[in-house]
């Protein structure tokens, strides 16, 4: 059985030769750079081999061909021409972490040391503009810096906060068909993220891209815009999904069948302690979209939905499913409602949980060997009953994680004692 077969099998709720694994196929299921760096050391003897950080954002480190291999790791990403910073991940250059990790990073990789000892970078690496994300001194990642415009409350403008959504140029469409003939080869499912579907995205409201954003870009005033300006935030999404479908439908017919998993949505609508929001908010102001971007996904391909929550969601799922998500992510069972074996029993034959392998806040970082072992073992005996699992932490590992740990998750994985 390939990669990608054993992928399909779960999506299909069938039980595949063994459970299926994916680090690294999106930004919200990968490994910090750091983390990256000390598995290939352990596994593949990579002394001062510099790892990739394919998602300066997050800093999540490339897991390519040999080390998909060496972990059996089952999935690829298909990502787009640019990264959340704007520029392409391309002309790779040397970068030193805060740690000390040695690494490449993107020749538009441009950044500059503040007298607090951090650092900011810079829209499509340009040193000109404002910077748009800061990294703490010591830090792993950046944070977005907010350069919310004063906003005039009586002439909010929709086109202020969707100027980003465009139509896929032909430049862009040829990078896809590029990737996606690179990738054929591997025999790994693939996931592609679909532009400018994930609604409300906090990440991506920001626009850490943008050069200079305007509209409504703070992202707390962008959580109070959904309450006391909810017709304004859905005129915005029409907007918005008028050009997803559109770049939806020239994706399906340029790549067919070379995709598997198309991400839709990133947003998150759960806190530790259940959802951010009530399901009749999700069902006025987010469901109508998902289920206009799902329906034709599923109308078109063959392609599986797949969407990212964090926290407590556990009363939104069904929403999720009738909004069409073939698949959920990160299924963070230390949140509230968020009980594997409840999930699994109640959720498990209309949904995919890709994901909730093991917890990365708590015992990924801070756990023994031993209790990543018995976590990962206990998930996988729960979750990938009569397929329906794909295997993934609970969003993405973090630099702080020792190689012990990541050893016994990949041991736990493959059934070893």
């Amino acid at each position: 059985m390939t990669s990608r077969q054993r992928v399909l099998d779960a999506l299909n709720h069938r039980q595949p030769d063994r459970v299926p694994v994916d680090f690294g196929s999106t930004a919200v299921t990968g490994m910090h750079v750091t983390a990256v760096t000390r598995l290939r050391l352990a596994v593949l003897g990579d002394k001062g081999f510099r790892v990739k950080v394919i998602e300066p954002y997050q800093m999540l480190g490339e897991i390519d061909e040999p080390l998909r291999q060496a972990m059996g790791i089952d999935c690829v990403g298909l990502a787009g021409p640019a990264t959340l910073f704007g520029f392409a991940n391309s002309d790779w250059k040397p970068f030193t972490l805060f740690d000390g990790t040695e690494v490449l990073v993107p020749g538009e990789f441009n950044v500059r040391r503040e007298a607090d000892g951090s650092l900011v970078i810079f829209p499509e690496g340009d040193t000109s503009a404002p910077p748009s994300g800061r990294m703490p001194a010591g830090g792993n990642f950046f944070d977005t810096i907010v350069r919310q415009p004063p906003l005039d409350e009586e002439h909010l403008r929709v086109e202020d906060n969707t100027e980003e959504f465009a139509p896929l140029s032909e430049a862009q469409l040829a990078h896809y068909q590029r990737e996606s003939d690179r990738l054929a080869a591997t025999h790994q499912a693939v996931v592609m993220g679909l532009p400018g579907t994930a609604f409300g995205d906090i990440a991506m409201v920001p626009a850490p891209w943008m050069k200079n954003p305007r509209g409504i870009r703070d992202i707390e005033e962008w959580y109070v815009s959904t309450a006391l300006r909810e017709e304004h935030v859905h005129k915005i999404f029409q907007r918005q999904c008028e050009v997803g479908l559109a770049n939806a439908r020239k994706l399906i017919g340029l790549l067919g069948n070379r995709v598997d998993v198309a991400f839709v949505s990133g947003t998150d609508f759960g806190t530790q302690r259940g959802p951010f929001l009530s399901c009749d908010v999700y069902r006025r102001l987010y469901k109508p979209f998902h289920k206009q971007i799902n329906d034709l996904v599923h109308r078109k391909s063959k392609w599986k939905t797949f969407m990212h929550s964090c926290g407590g969601v556990y009363p939104l799922i069904e929403e999720f499913i009738d909004a069409g998500f073939d698949i959920l992510n990160p299924v963070q069972c230390s949140a509230e409602g968020m009980n594997p074996a409840r999930l699994k029993k109640e959720f498990g034959s209309r949904i995919v949980f890709w994901g909730g392998g093991v917890d990365t806040q708590h015992t990924m970082a801070f756990g023994t060997p031993e209790q990543v072992y018995r976590e990962v073992s206990e998930r996988i005996e729960i979750f990938n009953a009569d397929g329906g699992f794909v295997f993934d932490a609970i969003h993405n590992i973090q630099a702080n994680t020792r190689v012990e740990n990541l050893l016994a998750m990949f041991k736990a994985i493959s059934g070893k004692p």
